[in-house]
């Protein structure tokens, strides 16, 4: 296990409340995909209540049809790996049958230290980072990935964002 850990977030925009029947198709998929990241090689943790998902949290009050998903693992190939090579890139190709076209970012990486877990305050100062600068080494994308660097990631006030309401489970 390394130094550092690699950080995600991503969120969308439901075309419907999750109950809706629209939203069967993906809401029917997410314990099986949750039980494959738990299990997939590099996991280390993802945001989730009691109920197992993430589908409860809504990170911006002001608009409650978005959703987000928070994780954390070993490194990025380990992310990548998941993303992109299991069944998670099936629902990747339908995500327009349940979320709208988003016009903003929606995706954003971050390194942090072993074993800290970032709250839904976290990931969105990361997110709007990247939305207004571009990747830089406090938020990036897939395209664009900064190795750590022990003097950056030392000069990060880590005490200023604020706790992870799910706590530190895995």
């Amino acid at each position: 296990m390394g130094k550092y850990h690699i950080a995600e977030i991503n969120i969308g925009r439901v075309l419907a409340p999750i109950e809706d029947p629209i939203m069967h198709g993906f809401v029917s998929r997410l314990d099986e995909l949750n039980a494959l990241a738990d299990r997939s090689p590099g996991f280390v943790w993802r945001l989730q209540t009691s109920a197992g998902n993430a589908t409860y949290f809504r990170p911006y009050p002001e608009d409650d049809r978005i959703l987000m998903n928070m994780s954390v693992w070993e490194t990025v190939e380990d992310l990548r790996n998941y993303v992109y090579r299991t069944v998670h890139s099936e629902l990747l190709k339908q995500r327009h049958d349940w979320f709208e076209k988003f016009a903003g970012t929606y995706t954003a990486l971050w390194w942090v230290p072993a074993g800290h877990i970032p709250g839904i305050d976290e990931a969105k100062k990361r997110l709007a980072h990247l939305d207004a600068h571009g990747p830089t080494e406090f938020a990036f994308t897939f395209k664009k990935v900064f190795a750590p660097d022990d003097s950056f990631q030392g000069a990060i006030d880590w005490s200023s964002f604020l706790p992870c309401p799910a706590g530190a489970s895995g």
